[in-house]
């Protein structure tokens, strides 16, 4: 049985919450470590611990690793979720890379000054973007690629309920992602993952936003 992984981060969504996902839908086992204090992170960094210098870290299989991209391609290739050759792999990480755009802009709206014009752009890149992709995708597959469970269906069920908690009924005119979404929930691993008191985290907020301030010594908006 190999050991449980470690996450190093902060006690909030941010670029963690989709190797959560993953992981949980995995059914492997993890503990957090939560950065609260800036000494903490001085502490990783003194330790070599922070290859560029960022979280997320990801203590697993003996190794320390760096880089969201990076762990989540590590973590779908062990579980076989990262299609079945490198033709299956590169649809994988497109569909997941442009997942991973979209919510990382709804990652940046608690440290904006005015939410509004962001998430007026979300909402519409969502629905002329992104959303139309994956509507189109899934006419007919049950899955994204090869009919098999990959990391990007896994991030597309984390995209589409990120978007519902901002943009109610945005998946109507998306029936195919709709069912989608319907299907993944039904996995019981991402069932429990839904419940409260598991390791999913809630949306950010004012804690979440003065801590990852004052733990990277920032002082202001990170855009306008």
């Amino acid at each position: 049985m190999s050991e449980r992984a470690v996450l190093h981060y902060f006690n909030g969504r941010g670029k963690m919450e989709s190797i959560r996902w993953l992981l949980t839908v995995v059914e492997a086992e993890f503990d957090e470590v939560y950065l609260t204090t800036r000494e903490q992170y001085e502490k990783l960094l003194n330790d070599g611990s922070l290859m560029f210098q960022q979280v997320p870290l990801v203590e697993i299989d003996g190794m320390k690793l760096v880089q969201t991209k990076a762990i989540l391609h590590y973590i779908a290739e062990k579980y076989n979720l990262h299609g079945k050759d490198i033709k299956e792999r590169a649809m994988v990480n497109m569909y997941a890379e442009g997942l991973i755009d979209l919510m990382e802009m709804i990652m940046m709206l608690p440290f904006v000054a005015d939410p509004k014009p962001k998430l007026e752009n979300i909402e519409s890149k969502a629905k002329e973007r992104y959303l139309p992709v994956f509507e189109k995708a899934l006419t007919g597959p049950v899955y994204l690629v090869g009919g098999k469970l990959s990391y990007a269906d896994v991030l597309l069920l984390e995209c589409t309920l990120m978007l519902e908690e901002k943009f109610t009924g945005i998946l109507g005119g998306f029936p195919n992602v709709k069912s989608f979404q319907g299907r993944m929930i039904q996995i019981p691993a991402v069932s429990r993952f839904l419940q409260p008191g598991s390791k999913r985290k809630p949306q950010p907020d004012e804690k979440y936003k003065k801590t990852v301030m004052e733990v990277f010594k920032i002082t202001g908006p990170l855009a306008p």
